[in-house]
């Protein structure tokens, strides 16, 4: 019984209890990449350099579809819901979207039948998938790219006038 609930308890999450173990470096990466995805997402400046080298990219609507979803989810009225997950759909979602996003078929399917009554986590599988494609797949290319390196660059200098 032991083996088979400790086998199931993910190295990261037990990490703090081991300080003088190493880490996995596999584990290292995609932490590392996880938390610069969640500080580009939080900050207006790196958000915007990242939408734009997707931009470049003709890679932009994951990250708009990611934002649609995040506005989704803060929306109050069940009126604003329905009209929010039909827009979200026909632009993202839907075979004809002119912004279609790179998610499964069986993904699709669901969220097309929730739209009869949508509900705030109607898109939480599209956007992990989405989220997911963007942490192992855009941010790595941005984080090597010139436009972030030079914002960077630009934030660390202390300009006095």
């Amino acid at each position: 019984m032991s083996k088979l609930l400790f086998s199931k308890i993910r190295f990261y999450e037990i990490k703090d209890l081991f300080p003088n173990i190493k880490q996995p470096r596999s584990w290292q990466t995609d932490h590392k990449r996880h938390l610069s995805l969640e500080r580009l997402l939080r900050d207006k400046k790196y958000l915007a350099a990242f939408r734009s080298f997707l931009q470049s990219e003709f890679s932009e609507e994951n990250i708009e579809f990611w934002l649609a979803c995040e506005d989704f989810k803060s929306t109050a009225s069940s009126e604003d819901l329905d009209w929010k997950a039909k827009k979200i759909y026909e632009e993202f979602i839907s075979p004809t979207a002119c912004r279609e996003i790179n998610v499964d078929h069986r993904i699709k399917e669901k969220i097309q039948k929730s739209l009869e009554k949508p509900s705030r986590p109607c898109f939480d599988e599209a956007q992990k998938q989405i989220y997911l494609l963007m942490l192992t797949d855009s941010c790595p290319r941005f984080l090597h790219s010139d436009a972030y390196l030079s914002l960077r660059h630009k934030s660390r200098s202390i300009w006095y006038i």
